[in-house]
Parts: C-alpha cells; sequence; structure tokens
C-alpha cells in the first residue's frame, strides 16, 4: 500500500486528477477537517483534488508513512502551493482491492 500512497503523491504532484482517481474506490471518501468538508465517491474526489491540489498547485513532499495494520496508513507531508506552506496529514484506508477507500486530511 506504500506504493499507493506514493503513486497518490506522484500523480497530484504531476496535477494528474485521472491517474489519481484510479487509485480510489468508486465509494471512496476524503474527509478534509482543514476544510470542514467530507467528499464522496469518485465525483467528490474528483472535485477534491480538482480545487485543493490543482487549483491551489499543490505540491505534497512525504515524510513518513507510519503502517498501522494492512490496510490503515498514516502520512506526514509537507504541502506548499499558491497558499504557502503547511504541514499535515493524509491518513490512507485501503480496501481489499488495493484501492483507497477513505483518505483523512489535516493541517497541523
Amino acid at each position: 500500500m506504500k506504493k499507493i500512497i506514493q503513486q497518490f503523491i506522484i500523480a497530484t504532484n504531476a496535477f494528474d486528477v485521472e491517474a489519481a482517481l484510479r487509485l480510489f474506490a468508486d465509494d471512496a471518501v476524503i474527509d478534509d477537517v482543514s476544510v470542514g468538508e467530507r467528499f464522496k465517491d469518485t465525483k467528490g474526489v474528483r472535485e477534491y483534488l480538482g480545487k485543493f491540489f490543482v487549483g491551489y498547485k499543490t505540491v505534497t513532499r512525504l515524510v513518513s508513512i507510519e503502517i498501522l495494520d494492512d490496510l490503515h496508513f498514516n502520512a506526514q507531508v509537507d504541502f506548499s502551493g499558491d497558499f504557502g506552506h503547511e504541514t499535515g496529514g493524509l491518513n490512507f484506508s485501503f480496501n481489499t482491492d488495493g484501492l483507497i477507500d477513505t483518505i483523512d486530511a489535516y493541517l497541523d
């Protein structure tokens, strides 16, 4: 699953929403407490990626990954873009098919 996390970061850093979407389950959810919204299903995930990664020209640098179990990983990251610089996390949950099921995103 670490490879999927790395592929997600590569795709979002390239602003390739379609490549990033291929890593998600159709019913995936991104819950971003820093913006106070949950983005559901392919349409919501596409909206989130377009708005917060492409729209803000966000570049993510992976700092570390904590393995909680086979399907849950917490990634510490640095974000930079039109908004400046922030640190935070992307907590990934995967389904048994190896697709991203949820991301809980936050800024420190």
